[in-house]
């Protein structure tokens, strides 16, 4: 999968593809600036990530990178977790270099990932995430469908998506893979 946006009157372009392997550091550097600053985090992000590229959770084709002019800017990462007796997705983390945000390369890694667990059959992308960011692409408060989370989280901040546009709630307690409980 890729996907190629212009920008800037034609002289940037940006490439979201499927992370690969010759990628892993860069991705590790992106997800470290990205949370170095961030509030409600333990900036163990980057961390979490190669945990989980090594998790029966990981599902190469839902580590994404957004790619400016060669250079690694942006990575998204979905992988299962139970919710219930059902395998959905979890997004986390979603990361771009400070100095690229603001440039809708988040949203374009949303969008990206969302088109590929569509297509690999996923029901719902589930994430614990900023109340007034996540709604503009189609999250809304995972209570909705009757998911609840093993931890104290805010109803707003816990967010569902549907990916097959499905009404049928997997209903049920978040059971998130042990890599992010390290």
């Amino acid at each position: 999968m890729m996907a190629a946006y212009q920008a800037n009157k034609g002289k940037t372009i940006m490439i979201i593809r499927q992370e690969k392997t010759g990628d892993i550091d860069a991705v590790h550097e992106v997800v470290r600036q990205a949370f170095e600053k961030a509030l409600h985090t333990n900036h163990d992000e980057h961390n979490l990530v190669n945990r989980l590229r090594e998790s029966e959770a990981f599902i190469p084709e839902l580590s994404l990178v957004a790619e400016e002019n060669g250079r690694i800017v942006g990575h998204i990462l979905f992988t299962k977790l139970n919710v219930g007796d059902t395998v959905q997705l979890g997004l986390a983390p979603l990361a771009v270099l400070p100095q690229w945000q603001g440039k809708g390369i988040g949203g374009k890694l949303i969008e990206a990932g969302h088109a590929k667990a569509k297509e690999l059959g996923f029901d719902y992308s589930i994430l614990v995430g900023h109340e007034s960011y996540y709604p503009r692409f189609g999250y809304f408060p995972a209570s909705c469908i009757g998911v609840t989370a093993p931890f104290d989280v805010p109803d707003e901040n816990l967010m569902a998506f549907s990916l097959q546009g499905k009404n049928t709630p997997p209903d049920g307690m978040l059971e998130y893979p042990a890599e992010f409980l390290l």
